[in-house]
């Protein structure tokens, strides 16, 4: 699995890292977390507000931080796929 938080490193954008990290600690899952900072490939998703939170390419949530039982729930559903 693979986690992307678009992000030029703003407060919430760390924040959402965080939450991401305690998400898959609480589910005892692996994954990859990759932090995306460049702004021409944060628009490539098509991302107009961050943070943005993009789960194996599938972008799940843009310009608002998700709470911790909404991002186990977007990784749960691609374990499920």
């Amino acid at each position: 699995m693979e986690i992307k938080i678009l992000g030029t490193g703003c407060t919430r954008c760390d924040s959402l890292e965080k939450e991401v990290f305690n998400a898959l600690a609480e589910l005892d899952v692996a994954a990859r977390v990759i932090k995306v900072k460049d702004i021409h490939k944060i628009m490539a998703y098509n991302v107009l507000a961050t943070p943005g939170l993009v789960v194996n390419e599938k972008i799940k949530v843009s310009g608002r931080l998700p709470r911790r039982d909404e991002i186990k729930r977007f990784i749960r559903e691609e374990l499920d796929q």
